[in-house]
């Protein structure tokens, strides 16, 4: 009988292990599909997929400022380059930062809220707003950096910490 007491001992031990031990595993997996399903239902995949459209447009510029003939195919296959894959990639790298700022309970309760008619618009009209917000950032950008004031300023700071003699070879070349 003793024997048989300890070998109940430790399968109950084994069991509370084990129980312990795989249940976060349970979780982690649940808590990261439900960040899938907010990062869906929040709108912030497609939030995604216009920085992947950034992202390609950004490289486009500079695969034609050397290259200013490119034929159609090769644009065929750039546009391939970011696909499918590599945004999974990209949404596996996020689903940590998540996991690590938000309990279980706020990625639900943000679900919830998300999936109102209120955040479905919002979800909807997100990306648009985005974009027009993202070209007009970019068109300021462009101007700010082009004007005269701004140059001044850099040229100020270029002389005040004298980069040109900390870089001679680099000013050689202009």
């Amino acid at each position: 009988m003793e024997l048989s007491n300890k070998v109940k001992i430790i399968i109950v031990g084994l069991f509370i292990f084990l129980g312990v031990s795989i249940s976060p595993a349970f979780s982690a997996t649940e808590k990261q599909d439900d960040i899938r399903k907010l990062l869906k239902v929040s709108g912030i995949l497609d939030q995604l997929s216009y920085m992947q459209d950034s992202l390609m447009n950004n490289v486009s510029m500079m695969v034609t400022g050397p290259f200013p003939k490119v034929p159609d195919a090769f644009w065929s296959e750039f546009n391939q380059l970011v696909g499918k894959k590599q945004m999974e990639d990209l949404i596996e790298r996020v689903i940590p930062v998540y996991e690590k700022h938000m309990s279980p309970e706020t990625v639900k309760k943000l679900i919830a809220m998300f999936e109102t008619p209120f955040w479905n618009e919002w979800k909807d009209k997100m990306p648009q707003i985005s974009r027009e917000a993202g070209l007009i950032g970019s068109e300021w950008g462009r101007e700010y950096t082009q004007s005269k004031a701004f140059n001044e300023k850099l040229e100020g700071l270029v002389k005040k910490y004298e980069l040109e003699k900390l870089n001679p070879a680099s000013t050689k070349k202009n």
